[in-house]
């Protein structure tokens, strides 16, 4: 799965890129026929601490899967978004089967 990276407004550093990365990777475990992942990195002009937002989109064939977290770091922000995913892909497996 092909996933590309962007930070808006600020350079990410490579250890968070790799972080990321690895994460949206893994579901592909749950549902291999997902086609590529785009991820978004931006901070929000709030001065309080959960100003970091994940933004998360993945294709799959026929339909595409968007999760976004605001959190205290990118870190939690992209944990959160993978998981919501995970919940959505089971929710789109399920309504294949039901098919």
């Amino acid at each position: 799965m092909k996933i590309k990276v962007q930070s808006i407004h600020f350079d990410a550093d490579k250890d968070l890129i790799r972080f990321v990365e690895e994460k949206v990777d893994k579901l592909k475990q749950f549902y291999e026929h997902i086609i590529d992942g785009e991820v978004f990195l931006r901070l929000d002009k709030n001065v309080t601490q959960e100003n970091k937002i994940a933004e998360i989109k993945i294709s799959t064939p026929g339909k595409v899967l968007f999760a976004s977290e605001q959190c205290a770091t990118f870190e939690q922000a992209a944990d959160k978004s993978v998981e919501a995913l995970k919940r959505q892909i089971t929710k789109h497996k399920e309504k294949q089967r039901g098919s």
